[in-house]
Order: C-alpha cells, then structure tokens, then sequence
C-alpha cells in the first residue's frame, strides 16, 4: 500500500502562465492534477515549456471541473470535457479553457 497526497506532498510541481501541473508518482502509475485558470490556452502556456507545435503527450483522465476544448491540430477535430468526463486525448494536440471556471482534472498514465 502506498499513499501521497498530490497537493501537500507532489514529486513535481510545473507553474506556468494561468496553470498549475502537480505530479505524484505512486505505484506503477503517474497522476498528474492540472488546474488551468481562465484566459489558459496551450499555444500561450505550455507551447513555451514544449518547443512543439501541438502537445505530444497522450493523456488519459477525469475532468473534475471547468470546461477544457481539445482540437487534434492535423485534423482540426474539437471536443469539449467537463465535469464529469473521462477522457482519451491522442498526441497532437491543443486545447485551452472554456468560460470563467478553471478546468482541474486529473491524467493518470504508467509511470
């Protein structure tokens, strides 16, 4: 058994323009909690941090608030998440907040 908590306790912390991105690497899994405030885009925040022209991670989660859109940049393909959702989002992509809310969420991924 294994316990940390993610906020109190992250084995990495990224701080960028309008986003937070805390990593616990527990088990044999990466959770990663996000929180993006308003007014986040990846292009504007994360784009910097990456050097790329889409995100090149795949990411596989739960959205617990805010509404995030994700649009695929090689096929121009759009979809909203929000509370509630899980998702499955593919290398090569963007995306940025949706309304006044910020998105937090969670990806978890093998470690």
């Amino acid at each position: 058994m294994e316990k940390k908590n993610i906020e109190q306790q992250p084995d990495q912390t990224v701080n960028m323009e309008k986003g937070k991105v805390q990593v616990a690497n527990i088990g044999k899994l990466k959770v990663t909690k996000f929180t993006f405030e308003p007014g986040w885009t990846w292009e504007k925040c994360e784009k910097p941090l990456f050097n790329t022209d889409s995100c090149q991670l795949t990411h596989n989660g739960y959205i617990i608030s805010g509404r995030l859109m994700v649009r695929m940049v090689d096929s121009g393909k759009e979809m909203e998440y929000g509370p509630g959702d899980t998702f499955y989002i593919p290398a090569g992509h963007d995306g940025y907040v949706v309304g006044n809310e910020p998105v937090v969420g969670l990806d978890i991924s093998p470690s």
